[in-house]
């Protein structure tokens, strides 16, 4: 398996945090109704390579989260983030839902009730 000028190795046994962010990617991907294979595509992937990392069994670069966040029109902060896992990150997965005008609202909102006072 070859990614970006060099071997990726692919492990028999999933990772906890390889296994969340295939998992993540899964869920964005079907969020949108991609195939495996419109993902893959659109993502510069073999099939393959990317069925092994929404299983969690491929190592990926940072240029792969940057392409795959591309291809799934999200910023690559939302392919490695848990709303499951952490109240931060649903926040922000909530927010990324909103159109982009409800979402300049909301960050006002926050701005405004947010101290700019480093915390006693």
């Amino acid at each position: 398996m070859r990614e970006l000028g060099g071997t990726v190795p692919r492990r028999t046994e999933p990772k906890p945090l390889c296994l969340k962010v295939g998992a993540r990617i899964r869920e964005l991907r079907t969020e949108r109704g991609m195939s495996l294979q419109d993902l893959a595509e659109a993502g510069a992937l073999s099939k393959g390579h990317l069925s092994s990392i929404e299983q969690g069994l491929a190592a990926i670069t940072i240029e792969t989260v940057e392409r795959i966040a591309a291809a799934l029109g999200v910023s690559p902060f939302c392919v490695i983030t848990f709303p499951e896992d952490d109240e931060l990150d649903r926040i922000a997965d909530l927010a990324r839902k909103l159109p982009k005008g409800e979402r300049r609202k909301l960050r006002k909102e926050l701005e405004g009730r947010t101290t700019h006072e480093p915390p006693a």
